[in-house]
């Protein structure tokens, strides 16, 4: 049997949320928005995008990063622009169900921009890899 789009379309609250990054650029983010004093909660919501046959959930969204005060969702992505394949796919289809979700995908070439704005370059190869990694 196939995956079948969710017929209701609820966020879920993250039933185990983590208690620590899962990447090293999470860490980083965090101590930005700390640096500025911007509320953040870290991957809060879970986003059902498809379930399977038996009605579990076989494809889901769960962002990176929540901001309160502006209502919105950040994901963080270090991957080459050649492999966001999926991850785009799943960015459109939380679009789709849940349009009243705002997130914003900040990729490779955006974290890396953000880390020499802040004269973190020195970091880089830990937190994102080679240029052309």
């Amino acid at each position: 049997m196939g995956v079948s789009s969710p017929t209701i379309v609820e966020p879920v609250p993250n039933p185990n949320p983590p208690k620590d990054f899962a990447h090293p650029i999470e860490a980083e983010f965090a101590r930005l928005l700390d640096f500025y004093r911007i509320p953040w909660c870290y991957e809060p919501t879970t986003f059902p995008l498809a379930y399977g046959p038996e009605g579990a959930i076989a494809e889901a969204l769960t962002p990176d990063f929540y901001l309160p005060p502006f209502d919105l969702y950040v994901e963080l992505t270090t991957r080459r622009q050649s492999t966001l394949t999926r991850k785009h796919h799943k960015i459109r289809r939380l679009n789709e169900l849940y349009p009243q979700v705002e997130l914003r995908l900040l990729n490779r070439r955006q974290m890396r921009s953000l880390l020499y704005k802040y004269d973190l370059q020195d970091r880089l190869p830990r937190l994102i890899g080679a240029p052309n990694a």
